[in-house]
């Protein structure tokens, strides 16, 4: 299935104050535009760095240039499509703190 993505203004927003990070979320953008999901681990043979969060959340934490940048999405898969909502984005310093260091 197609994936739509929600808020991707965050992320083209994050490119804006960040333009270093450019290509990678670039990259990032469009894997998930070629992808074709039918469940949720179909997400890890794209992303083999991501991670599920918390059990059963749906939350999903997508490395963006391996060390630097962390970027977190709830996913919906519905008969038609998978919904990706952009969450939170950040550097792996401030994600290791606000979600590994409770």
């Amino acid at each position: 299935m197609r994936i739509h993505i929600i808020r991707q203004k965050a992320v083209e927003n994050h490119i804006s104050d960040h333009p270093d990070s450019v290509i990678y979320f670039k990259t990032w953008l469009d894997l998930i535009q070629a992808a074709d999901w039918d469940t949720p681990d179909d997400i890890l043979t794209t992303f083999g760095s991501a991670s599920f969060l918390g059990n059963g959340s749906a939350l999903i934490a997508f490395q963006i240039t391996g060390s630097v940048w962390q970027l977190i999405a709830k996913y919906d898969f519905t008969k038609t499509r998978i919904h990706l909502t952009v969450g939170w984005i950040g550097t792996t310093s401030e994600f290791t703190k606000l979600f590994l260091n409770r």
